[in-house]
């Protein structure tokens, strides 16, 4: 890295820096059972912002994990909640008594009482804004931040395009800090996007492997595999049922969520679920996939949540190293005339 370059680098991303507390305004994306204390630690350890994945956590479990994080590291990170978690509200109880910095509200529209008292309370809030009205309205709501995820990130994500949505909103919100995730896994990139107006990035799969996390080699070895055309969206069955699109590596798994909506699709319209039951219904598939897959190595019955940047991942390596590279080939990147 060049002295201009990494200068040019600061200086695009201060307002990130400042905002997140860190050296490089870098979010690790929340993903369940794999953004748990170890990789989180290891994130902001190297210089970066860890986000812990609260997912289907109970609040206990939440406030454990929360705890466990802090024996490893001192540095910031944040804690990822779901919007439409069943005791939301007790989860943010645990975040504001535990004093957490920063809170990342995800899956859905959050409220703008939820965005109130988490401030009150003295936590930095961050939200997802999938549209620029959206984004005016998150701000309107109170957010401090914002991420902006395109269709190429892994999980749950929403129909544009990273690209897109950069030029769709970057131009146009200058109110606060904005992140931008999906389809990034080199440093130029991740330049090129500081140079439209972000103030820093999120990544997620180029974490997944790293030799801090916990994913079992299974997981591991078929991200390893993978290539970007692996990386698929689910389908859904039935539009008047709409449930937010997944991607994943193709498996057996696939297969299995067609029949998973059947089954909640067949409840809802019998009466036995209300529309916000079936789609929590619908996540908690998704969880217990993921885990069979993370935790257990099941990778044809679990979910292989990943983004298409999976191609680009070839090895197993430190955080430390990963985020290093990132901040070299920005910085030469950004020494070119």
């Amino acid at each position: 890295m060049t002295v201009a370059g990494d200068a040019r680098l600061q200086k695009l991303w201060q307002r990130g820096k400042d905002f997140l507390g860190v050296e490089q305004a870098i979010l690790g994306g929340a993903m369940s059972w794999v953004s748990e204390r170890n990789l989180v630690a290891a994130i902001s350890n190297a210089g970066g912002f860890g986000v812990l994945a609260c997912g289907n956590m109970t609040p206990d479990l939440l406030e454990n994990e929360i705890i466990a994080t802090r024996a490893l590291t001192g540095k910031p990170f944040a804690v990822n909640l779901i919007t439409m978690h069943p005791d939301i509200q007790k989860l943010i109880d645990v975040c504001l008594r535990l004093k957490v910095s920063h809170v990342v509200l995800a899956g859905g529209i959050p409220a703008a009482a939820a965005i109130k008292r988490l401030k009150d309370g003295g936590a930095r809030v961050i939200c997802f804004a999938p549209a620029l009205v959206l984004a005016k309205k998150l701000i309107r709501s109170g957010a401090e931040a914002l991420v902006i995820e395109g269709s190429e990130a892994g999980g749950h994500i929403g129909p544009v395009s990273t690209s897109v949505l950069a030029q769709e909103i970057l131009p146009f919100i200058k109110e606060v800090p904005i992140f931008v995730a999906g389809g990034i896994g080199r440093g130029d990139v991740m330049a090129s996007y500081l140079e439209m107006g972000a103030s820093g990035v999120q990544l997620g799969t180029v974490f997944v492997c790293a030799t801090e996390s916990i994913a079992h080699e299974n997981f591991k070895k078929a991200f390893l595999r993978g290539n970007s055309r692996d990386a698929v969206t689910s389908v859904q069955l039935d539009p008047r049922f709409p449930v937010i699109p997944v991607r994943a590596l193709k498996n057996r798994a696939s297969e299995s969520f067609l029949q998973a909506q059947r089954d909640v699709i067949a409840k809802y319209q019998s009466g036995q679920l209300d529309m916000k039951a079936a789609q929590l219904e619908i996540e908690h598939y998704w969880a217990g996939a993921l885990r069979k897959a993370v935790i257990d190595g099941d990778v044809e019955a679990g979910s292989l949540m990943a983004g298409q940047i999976v191609g680009m991942v070839k090895n197993q390596r430190p955080v430390q190293e990963i985020i290093d590279e990132l901040v070299t080939q920005a910085g030469f990147y950004l020494s070119v005339d």
